[in-house]
């Protein structure tokens, strides 16, 4: 069985160094970054679709860690701030594929507590059982929360999910076996699984984790705790298109996860969620080359075999206060994501 440390990055390889090919030219020898003032690290420097000026990758708050599918625009060109998803009830439940009944919010907000004061709250320390998470009891406060994220959603161009998606020329369900795992995949409990079939059951009908998604200048889109939220309790699934990890090493995407480390490396898994994704695609990682860095986790990220399958999991490490931002260590026990330039 492996141990319980999470194998948590975001990519498997750092992203080498590209250009925009439509710039590529002598007139960018000219070219300095807008933030560092510097023309060093010509393959870097990011150019402005409108005005050409220029940026280093690393220097972009929030840091990029390739060169952005499609056109890119620099602060001056741009209106930074994405446009708010509409707070309108009957379009976040449709947004989120909510289940529509007219007893749910009577029976769902009674029975969900009971569940949970039951398999959960009585959970012992020592024995280190997983929690769910317990809703804002407040419907308008999570009718914002899921607007918040909606609004993440739609400024990345990506559809919520909250489930491992398995496309048509991509890796099949059958490839996420988790006998698979290299040194072998610690199991998810019977309570456990019973316990994040809960937290997808409330999600579900509307009983919202109680997590904020923020746009940051520096840090993009982030995630705050919006209520207190205890230790070992399961924050989300990481989910996406789950793909061989051979179809991906070469991708630009800056959010993905590796799901199944193989021991022939040709079966090795991960998960990628530009295109269906949910809050955990905006929940940041650390700078684990400081001390500062370090201190800010709060979350770890643990794979689980789950009835044969491997999941991933993002799970308080410490009780978070409220309005402190998640964050947690890409790299894990491997250090193969640059995470030096991270705020």
């Amino acid at each position: 069985m492996a141990s319980s440390t999470p194998l948590s990055r975001r990519r498997t390889r750092a992203p080498k160094p590209s250009r925009r090919r439509h710039h590529d030219s002598d007139s960018d020898s000219d070219v300095v970054c807008i933030e560092c003032g510097s023309g060093e690290y010509p393959a870097e420097l990011l150019l402005c679709d409108k005005c050409d000026r220029g940026c280093h990758l690393f220097c972009h708050r929030p840091i990029l860690v390739s060169v952005p599918k499609g056109s890119w625009f620099c602060p001056s060109c741009s209106h930074d701030k994405p446009k708010s998803f509409p707070l309108v009830q009957t379009k976040i439940i449709d947004f989120f594929r909510i289940q529509r009944s007219q007893d749910a919010p009577a029976v769902s907000n009674q029975d969900s507590r009971k569940k949970r004061k039951r398999s959960s709250l009585s959970v012992s320390k020592k024995k280190r059982k997983l929690l769910p998470f317990v809703p804002s009891e407040d419907p308008q406060r999570r009718l914002e929360q899921m607007a918040s994220l909606a609004t993440a959603l739609t400024a990345t161009k990506a559809e919520f999910s909250n489930e491992l998606s398995y496309m048509p020329g991509m890796a099949p369900r059958s490839a996420n076996c988790a006998d698979l795992e290299h040194g072998g995949m610690q199991v998810m409990s019977k309570e456990d699984s019973e316990t994040l079939n809960l937290c997808k059951s409330m999600t579900e009908r509307g009983e919202w984790p109680p997590l904020m998604v923020v746009f940051d200048p520096v840090e993009g889109f982030t995630v705050e705790a919006d209520r207190s939220i205890k230790d070992l309790t399961i924050i989300t699934e990481y989910v996406g298109d789950v793909d061989f990890l051979k179809n991906r090493e070469n991708d630009g995407g800056d959010s993905i996860m590796t799901l199944l480390s193989a021991s022939d490396p040709s079966q090795t898994l991960v998960i990628c969620p530009d295109k269906r994704s949910n809050i955990a695609r905006f929940i940041n990682g650390i700078n684990n080359h400081t001390p500062e860095g370090k201190k800010k986790q709060n979350l770890k990220c643990v794979r689980f075999d789950v009835d044969g399958e491997c999941r991933a999991l993002l799970i308080a490490n410490r009780d978070i206060r409220k309005g402190e931002r998640l964050y947690y260590d890409y790299n894990g026990l491997e250090h193969e994501y640059p995470t030096q330039h991270f705020v």
